[in-house]
């Protein structure tokens, strides 16, 4: 359906300063008809009796009614048509004095709108409306480029990560039909590990999907009872690495899905598990309220981390080189990156920070849940291993 055409904001805006103006003429007139004219008497009038004699000048004659009528509708009539020439020039150019600013914002969003998100509009002058709009577009814009920008890198870095191990079982296969003496168990043990590696990226792909898309459904949730949860699952990988993993606080409840919070300390903790010392490390989770906000705290020994490395620890497929682990936990180097994009959707904050004797002290701050506002904090066993 196409759109009708019409009159341009500046037209429109010419329109009405001459309007305005011709309003204002029309308005004067009828004051000065209304409270001058009016009063003055129709007919011929002088101001001294009688007949004017020899020698002797006549008394002086006053206009009448009709003679400042005919005297001064063609004046006014000038001054009208002088008024809409005026308002429609003038009109014209103030109207285009001020929507200067809008038309350098809409060639902005037309660059935008083809692509070209690194213009700025950078308006300069008062700090008016137009200034205000200007800068939050520019602000739209920067956001936009760093998310597109951080988006691409982000696919061409899945598609790699994901490309490696379908060359690997491509190549495996090929060996296999080159050589069909070779070991049949040894190739499945192979394919089973490369493929359970494509699968473990697949789904942590669609999962931090899910986190930035914010498709989930809010509910209360204990964050003490899924950090009890997380560490049980991984108590086991904690002791095969002789690993201390402790879990104490209080009840911290908070609103979200309690699903991808689990992930979430999932996640946190087995990263604390994996980048520890080789043996008789520690990690302790640590929940309670502060604030008004539920606190989760993640805190594991390890060497020590280098300042400059710690920013990237969230950045999808950037594994630290101090950090790269060569056993079956290497990871796909996503977890911290799902930590962050589950911590981002529950509109909450995560701080990584380095210990000063080596490790990482990970803390998750998310909004408390309306059901706490009248409980009291109960303390959660320790669960040691």
């Amino acid at each position: 359906m196409g759109r009708r055409p019409g009159l341009s904001a500046r037209m429109k805006l010419t329109l009405s300063y001459a309007g305005f103006l011709l309003l204002a003429g029309g308005l004067l007139l009828a004051v000065v008809w209304v409270f001058l004219l009016r009063y003055v008497p129709d007919g011929v009038f002088v101001s001294g009796p009688g007949t004017q004699r020899r020698g002797v000048p006549s008394p002086p004659m006053f206009p009448s009614r009709s003679d400042l009528l005919e005297a001064f509708a063609p004046r006014a009539a000038q001054a009208m048509v002088f008024l809409v020439v005026f308002g429609l020039l003038g009109g014209w150019f103030l109207a285009g004095r001020m929507l200067a600013p809008l038309t350098r914002i809409a060639d902005a969003a037309r660059l935008a709108a083809e692509g070209s998100l690194s213009h700025r509009i950078g308006m300069e002058g008062p700090s008016d409306e137009f200034r205000e709009l200007a800068d939050v577009f520019d602000t739209m814009l920067e956001q936009l480029e760093s998310h597109v920008t951080e988006q691409q890198r982000f696919t061409a870095n899945a598609s790699h990560e994901l490309r490696t191990p379908l060359a690997i079982s491509q190549t495996l296969l090929e060996v296999a039909r080159s050589d069909p003496g070779r070991d049949h168990g040894e190739l499945l043990d192979r394919l089973r590990i490369v493929n359970t590696r494509a699968i473990d990226l697949t789904e942590a792909l669609l999962l931090l999907s899910r986190g930035d898309r914010r498709s989930f459904v809010s509910e209360p949730v204990d964050l003490s009872l899924i950090a009890e949860e997380a560490a049980e699952t991984l108590l086991p990988l904690a002791e095969r690495r002789r690993i201390t993993l402790t879990v104490t606080g209080e009840a911290t409840h908070v609103t979200g899905s309690a699903e991808l919070m689990l992930r979430m300390v999932t996640n946190l903790v087995q990263n604390a598990i994996v980048h520890n010392f080789p043996a008789d490390g520690t990690v302790t989770v640590h929940t309670r309220s502060l604030d008004g906000a539920g606190l989760l705290e993640v805190e594991n020994t390890g060497h020590r981390l280098p300042a400059e490395l710690v920013p990237t620890l969230t950045e999808p497929f950037q594994r630290g080189t101090q950090r790269v682990r060569t056993d079956e936990h290497a990871g796909v180097g996503l977890g911290l990156a799902i930590v962050h994009s589950i911590v981002r959707a529950h509109d909450g904050t995560l701080d990584l920070a380095p210990r000063p004797d080596g490790g990482l002290l990970a803390t998750v701050r998310l909004p408390r849940g309306h059901a706490e506002a009248s409980q009291h904090a109960v303390p959660s066993p320790d669960r040691s291993g």
